[in-house]
């Protein structure tokens, strides 16, 4: 089987984490998930986004420059849940956006961050997930996480509209868009069946695919 490495884009909420855990157990593929527990400025971040922005920033983009870099040079197909390009193009930016990261720590940053990915090897496919701004929050408000509580939909909509920007102009591979508020891959195999279904598709060369 060919060696595939895929990474997984989205919002908060829209199924990131869950798709990358059963894709990569049906498909016997290596996973790779972001940093929470172990990240030694979430926690400050979130008391102070100001002062704790640009070291959470630069925190997230030496793992997942380490993170990108292990699973492409594995031997086995990988699926990472979140990639490099999302910190860059759209939590850092909406940082800066909303003035928690100033222009001169913004810009070392994406100095940094432009001479990393300049080297890291191109992923197969980006899957990018995408879901209504309700459906967002409801999923967020079930799942209780308490670093999640000021989440507002004023806050996720800025989100996608990065998203939407990034992606317009993205062509490191294909990009295969999952609308997820009518796909259940949890509680059905159906659902995950029809999503690895579109992922070979996309993968034996047909141009961006998006399905309900």
């Amino acid at each position: 089987m060919t060696k595939r490495f895929i990474l997984v884009a989205g919002n908060i909420g829209v199924g990131k984490t869950s798709l990358t855990e059963r894709l990569g157990g049906r498909l016997g593929w290596i996973t790779g998930f972001e940093s929470v527990v172990d990240n030694p400025y979430l926690a400050e971040f979130y008391g102070d986004m100001r002062q704790w922005s640009f070291h959470l920033q630069v925190f997230f983009l030496g793992h997942r420059a380490q993170q990108h870099l292990a699973l492409a040079g594995q031997a086995q197909s990988a699926i990472a849940d979140r990639s490099i390009y999302e910190d860059a193009h759209i939590f850092a930016r909406v940082l800066h956006h909303m003035g928690n990261l100033n222009e001169r720590d913004y810009q070392s940053y994406r100095s940094v961050y432009e001479l990393i990915v300049a080297n890291l090897p191109r992923p197969d496919l980006l899957l990018y997930l995408t879901a209504p701004v309700p459906v967002l929050l409801e999923r967020i408000r079930r799942r209780a996480r308490p670093i999640e509580a000021g989440i507002s939909a004023d806050y996720l909509s800025l989100l996608d509209s990065f998203y939407e920007e990034w992606l317009h102009s993205f062509d490191l591979c294909p990009v295969l868009t999952i609308r997820t508020q009518q796909l259940d891959f949890v509680h059905q195999a159906q659902s995950l069946d029809t999503v690895i279904d579109r992922i070979e598709a996309t993968l034996s060369g047909r141009d961006e695919v998006i399905f309900d």
